[in-house]
């Protein structure tokens, strides 16, 4: 009968209960559980499967640059970011009020890290996240305007509860990227939160959008009232290049 009630949790798919069934049947710990306490068990197993392959599953959609974490993230006064800085958005209260969180700083600082840490602890508190390369991203949606969904890719942009753009500002802004731009950040005033990265200030920002009126009305959405995290000092990479050097040496 045991045998037959594991083949059916795994038809089902109830991998949870499996293997704790599985390991209590090899175990004899069943014995020394009641009835209820093992039914409470087996439930309680289910539930963390299940949620830890939800969280999996948000990670894998998000398509994040790095496998990043805040616990891993190196806090220094010279970067110009604390601990207690970034700990501020660890309960995600910024997603909740459609915040938005601008990082600057030189290239290899580690500004993609930094987001994409936020957004796995986003994904790890259930929350929907997508990251995107901007260069990448405003090729796809090229793409998209000419096979004709690209009303589908802004939809799905747009039902994210948090938008990573990473590497904003590598290049001036045409017309199209301009009014892909004002649709996403319009979409998402007041109803999203937003993480954006880039190697140039902010004040630079009107003249990488160019058009002045849209850029007026892109910058009034995402920075007044914006977290800025304005990172300082060398790049990380030329740093850990420079210290394995020294350690061969």
């Amino acid at each position: 009968m045991n045998t037959q009630t594991l083949e059916k949790m795994k038809k089902m798919k109830f991998y949870g209960m499996f293997r704790l069934f599985k390991t209590s049947l090899e175990s004899n710990r069943q014995e020394n559980c009641t009835p209820d306490e093992m039914i409470a068990q087996l439930i309680e197993a289910e539930w963390d499967e299940r949620q830890n392959r939800n969280i999996e599953l948000k990670i894998k959609n998000a398509r994040f640059r790095y496998k990043a974490s805040l616990e891993n993230m190196l806090y220094s006064t010279d970067r110009n970011i604390d601990k207690n800085s970034m700990m501020r958005f660890s309960d995600c209260s910024f997603i909740d009020k459609n915040e938005v969180i601008l990082i600057t700083g030189c290239t290899g600082i580690g500004k993609s890290y930094i987001a994409s840490a936020i957004g796995h602890h986003a994904c790890s508190l259930g929350y929907r996240v997508s990251y995107f390369n901007v260069p990448k991203l405003f090729a796809k949606l090229k793409m998209a305007k000419a096979d004709g969904s690209y009303i589908k890719e802004i939809a799905k942009i747009e039902r994210q509860q948090l938008l990573i753009l990473d590497d904003f500002g590598m290049n001036p802004l045409d017309a199209q990227n301009r009014s892909a731009l004002m649709e996403i950040i319009e979409d998402r005033h007041g109803k999203g939160a937003t993480i954006i990265t880039s190697q140039v200030p902010v004040l630079m920002w009107h003249d990488v959008i160019g058009e002045k009126t849209i850029a007026d009305a892109v910058l009034d959405r995402i920075v007044h009232n914006a977290h800025r995290l304005e990172l300082t000092g060398e790049s990380m990479r030329k740093r850990q290049t420079s210290e394995l050097k020294n350690i061969l040496n």
